[in-house]
């Protein structure tokens, strides 16, 4: 059991928790709007070595962002991180022989390499000694993944929490005995792109099982910022941390929004093949969308776009309330929006919209990244935004 991670989750005053969409490559351009918000801290507290874990207490993640969860998790700085996604970003999506593409588009092998490398490097560990494990002392915050068990039909948020059930040291199958890499890995699995991870659980004992996993992109919970605030508050997971817009923090991060609109769709153009290419990304978009919405409501929202035209950007003042109930957190919610009209918002009249909304898109890393900067430099304030919570 990590004492120090421990102590952490157990402590008094405010907790802060970053959550980060899933994306693929457009991950870089939460990397880019949390560079943002590290660069505002380092300033606003004098820190100039300060990294997102000694601010946020947990960092949670689903598909690239498990990717960016662990990396914040292991302590490495957001210029690491851009470093990572900018010189990995060809062999993250290297693609697949052709007869495996029937299956899938893209090989895992050279994702796995760099994630076990790059995860150890930030841990301690020499890149090419045994892989860090969920478990590992080194990581600096609690840490949430969001992952789909293809085996047993169900979302699986796998958390490094010392008092959680599936971590207790005395199982044979404990969580934090498996590779962290590949935890990561799994969730990243996104079907049609890379082949599924089966993950070998009591590894070498007469328990030993496996379970296949897929992205955890196609749960409901690619935006996992609401799933991160009940692991953080369900008394079963034993985390416990008390609510109040003075008392939690939520950031979450998407990898850009864009509402593929169809104006000239008529009844006959849906069929088989149609609902199979839309479908899937309508209902995570829509799933992504409600938790925001819910969040927005439970949440004293400082910072977000309209969600619709009916109830615009539910931003909140300070001691108001727009539902019910009293807020139970502060919230920010910082995701660009990607159509041509809001590239256009941005002055980045040159960038192809296309360019910058899909997942592979690795030929345009460095437009991902002018989305991501432009953004953060008109709408991230760590001064503003944190107030509260600085310390």
């Amino acid at each position: 059991m990590s004492s120090r991670l421990l102590s952490r989750i157990q402590s008094s005053g405010p907790k802060k928790i970053l959550a980060c969409d899933g994306g693929g490559i457009l991950g870089l351009i939460s990397v880019e709007i949390l560079a943002k918000l590290e660069a505002d801290l380092r300033a606003a507290l004098g820190k100039p070595d300060l990294v997102l874990a000694d601010y946020f207490d947990f960092a949670c993640g689903t598909s690239t962002g498990a990717i960016i969860a662990a990396c914040v998790s292991a302590g490495m700085s957001m210029e690491r991180i851009r470093t990572f996604y900018v010189d990995s970003g060809a062999q993250m999506f290297d693609k697949a022989s052709l007869f495996k593409r029937l299956r899938y588009s893209y090989r895992d092998e050279p994702l796995a390499r760099k994630l076990r490398a790059e995860l150890n490097r930030a841990l301690g560990h020499a890149a090419d000694a045994k892989p860090a494990t969920l478990g590992d002392a080194g990581l600096k915050t609690l840490l949430m993944m969001v992952m789909r068990n293809h085996s047993t039909d169900s979302p699986w948020p796998v958390s490094n929490h010392p008092l959680a059930k599936y971590n207790q040291r005395d199982r044979k199958d404990c969580n934090l005995d498996l590779p962290l890499w590949q935890l990561v890995r799994a969730s990243t699995a996104a079907p049609t792109f890379f082949p599924p991870e089966v993950v070998t659980f009591a590894e070498g004992t007469d328990k030993e099982y496996q379970f296949v996993f897929v992205d955890g992109g196609v749960t409901t919970y690619n935006n996992p910022a609401f799933l991160a605030f009940l692991m953080a508050t369900t008394a079963l997971y034993g985390v416990n941390w008390a609510t109040g817009a003075d008392r939690m923090l939520i950031v979450s991060v998407g990898t850009g929004s864009a509402a593929k609109a169809r104006p000239d769709l008529e009844a006959g153009d849906l069929w088989l093949l149609d609902h199979a290419k839309n479908i899937p990304s309508a209902l995570m978009n829509a799933a992504s969308a409600g938790w925001d919405m819910a969040c927005r409501m439970l949440g004293e929202c400082r910072c977000g776009a309209p969600l619709d035209r009916e109830i615009g950007d539910m931003l909140c003042a300070p001691g108001t309330s727009n539902w019910t109930g009293p807020k139970q957190f502060a919230y920010l919610r910082y995701d660009p929006d990607v159509t041509r009209a809001g590239l256009d918002a941005l002055g980045l009249h040159d960038v192809k919209a296309e360019n910058v909304q899909v997942m592979d898109s690795i030929e345009h890393i460095a437009a991902i990244q002018r989305v991501g900067r432009r953004y953060a430099e008109r709408n991230v304030s760590g001064v503003e935004h944190l107030r509260g919570f600085r310390v």
